[in-house]
C-alpha cells in the first residue's frame, strides 16, 4: 500500500505541476522525476536479484568471483500493472493529450481501482479517470453483460485453466519422463491455462466494473483465432501492447524510417515486453521468438494486417485460413515453453523432447476435457463477430438462453471442485 501510495502522490504532484509549467526544461525534469521513481522503484522490487546474478555470471566467464549482495525482495502485487498506469497518466499530461486533474481522491482510486489492479487491464487516463469524476446510476444492460462477463471469466479461470493447470505442472515437472505428443499436449494445455488465466481475470474484472457502473477497456479479443502473431499481437492481451505501442513503439520512431529502424525498433519492444513478464531469460526468449517471428514478414515485404473479423458470414473456415490459424497457435505454443520453463536449459530440452521422441503415443488425457477445449474454441469461432460470448441472437428463445448462463454457472460449480475431477490424468 506504501509503495502504490507513494509513487500515485509522486505522478499527482508531477501531474499538477506540469499544468502550469511552459518551460520545456522544467517539464522534461518533471517527467523524469516520474520515471525515475515508477521504474525505479520496478526494477529495484521486480529485477535487483537478476540482474545482479547476471552480472556476477560476466565475471565469472572471466575468471574472477564475485558475491555482491542480493536481497529477499517480496514482489509486492501488482506493482507492474499500476506502474505502467499510473506512468501513461504524466506521460499523456506531458504530451498534453489530457489535462490533469485536481481531484486527488479521483486520481488514487484511478489507480488503485480494485477490479484491475492486480492483473489488468492497464486503463489509461483519458477512458478511466473521467468515470470517477461523473455520477453514475444504476444500468440494467450494463449489469447484466458485467454478470455474464464475470461469468465467462469463471469458466475460463475455474473449468479450463485450474484444471489445464494439473495436466501442465505434471508433464513439465516430469518432462524426461514422457513422449513427443506428451510434451506437446502439455505446451498445448499450457495455452490454454495462460489464456484461461489471464482473459478469464480480465473478463471478471471487466464485469465487476460494470457492475459498479465503470467501463474498462477489452484486454483479449479470441487471440488463437489471430491467422499471424500481427494480428496475435492486436488480440492478446491489448492493453499492454498498446502501452507498448504508444509509450515505447512510437516514441523509437515507430515504423517510419529505415527498415533496419523498424526492426529494431520492434526487438526493442518485445524483448522489453518478455522482461516486463518476469525476471527471467525465459522470458527474453519468449519475446525474442515473437518479435522474429513478426520482422520476418517485414523482411520479405509479406505482412499482412488483419483488420476484419476470419470468414465473416461462414460456419466453417476457409482452407487458407484454417492453415493460418493453425500455424500461428503452433508457434504461440511452442514459444509459451519458454514463458512455461524453469530455465532457459529447461525450455530446449523440452522442445528438443518434442522433436525428437515419440509423436504417435496417445496421451492419457481425459477425452472429455479435449472434448470441452474443442467445443470451447468452437463456441469461440462462431461468436468472432461478437462482444462476448454469451451474445447468442442466433437463439431467440428466452428461456433456453437462461438455461445455458445457469449451465455455465453449474459447470463453474461441479468442475473447479477441489479435487479437480474433470481431468484423469495417468502416468
Amino acid at each position: 500500500m506504501g509503495l502504490i501510495f507513494f509513487s500515485s502522490a509522486v505522478d499527482f504532484t508531477v501531474g499538477k505541476f506540469l499544468k502550469n509549467e511552459t518551460r520545456q526544461s522544467h517539464r522534461k525534469a518533471a517527467l523524469l522525476v516520474s520515471l525515475l521513481v515508477n521504474l525505479g522503484t520496478l526494477g529495484f522490487f521486480k529485477y535487483y536479484n537478476f540482474f545482479i546474478e547476471n552480472f556476477q555470471q560476466v565475471f565469472v566467464l572471466f575468471g574472477k568471483t564475485l558475491e555482491p549482495a542480493t536481497l529477499q525482495i517480496l514482489l509486492p502485487v501488482g506493482i507492474s500493472f499500476y506502474t505502467f498506469q499510473t506512468l501513461s497518466y504524466t506521460i499523456d499530461v506531458y504530451l498534453k493529450k489530457i489535462e490533469p486533474t485536481n481531484n486527488g481522491l479521483a486520481f488514487f482510486a484511478f489507480v488503485s481501482f480494485f477490479p484491475q489492479l492486480v492483473a489488468g487491464p492497464i486503463e489509461r487516463a483519458s477512458n478511466l479517470l473521467p468515470q470517477f469524476l461523473n455520477s453514475r446510476t444504476f444500468k440494467y444492460h450494463k449489469a447484466t453483460t458485467g454478470l455474464k462477463l464475470i461469468v465467462i471469466g469463471l469458466f475460463k479461470k475455474m473449468v479450463i485453466a485450474d484444471n489445464c493447470a494439473l495436466v501442465v505442472n505434471e508433464i513439465f515437472s516430469n518432462y524426461q519422463n514422457h513422449s513427443g505428443s506428451t510434451l506437446l499436449m502439455g505446451a498445448v494445455f499450457f495455452a490454454f491455462q495462460i489464456y484461461g488465466d489471464f482473459s478469464g481475470y480480465s473478463d471478471i474484472a471487466i464485469g465487476t466494473a460494470k457492475l459498479l457502473g465503470f467501463d474498462l477497456m477489452k484486454n483479449f479479443n479470441l487471440p488463437y483465432l489471430s491467422r499471424n502473431l500481427r494480428e496475435f499481437w492486436s488480440r492478446w492481451h491489448i492493453s499492454l501492447s498498446t502501452w507498448f505501442r504508444d509509450y515505447v513503439y512510437i516514441p523509437l520512431g515507430g515504423n517510419r524510417g529505415s527498415k533496419t529502424q523498424v526492426i529494431r525498433n520492434l526487438f526493442i519492444v518485445f524483448l522489453l515486453s518478455g522482461l516486463w513478464h518476469g525476471a527471467n531469460w525465459t522470458f527474453v526468449i519468449w519475446g525474442f521468438i515473437h518479435a522474429v517471428f513478426i520482422i520476418l514478414p517485414i523482411l520479405f515485404n509479406r505482412q499482412t494486417n488483419y483488420n476484419h473479423v476470419a470468414n465473416l458470414g461462414r460456419v466453417f473456415p476457409t482452407l487458407t485460413t484454417a492453415f493460418s490459424i493453425a500455424g500461428t497457435f503452433l508457434i504461440v505454443t511452442l514459444a509459451w515453453v519458454f514463458f512455461r520453463a524453469e530455465t532457459v536449459t529447461h525450455a530446449l530440452l523440452y522442445l528438443q523432447g518434442i522433436a525428437n521422441r515419440s509423436l504417435f503415443t496417445m496421451p492419457a488425457v481425459s477425452k472429455g476435457f479435449l472434448l470441452v477445449l474443442l467445443g470451447y474454441m468452437c463456441v469461440e469461432w462462431v461468436q468472432r463477430d461478437k462482444k462476448h460470448l454469451l451474445i447468442m441472437p442466433c437463439i431467440p428463445y428466452k428461456p433456453l438462453r437462461i438455461f445455458i448462463y445457469y449451465l455455465l454457472v453449474f459447470c463453474i460449480l461441479y468442475f473447479a471442485a477441489d479435487a479437480q475431477p474433470f481431468i484423469y490424468f495417468q502416468f
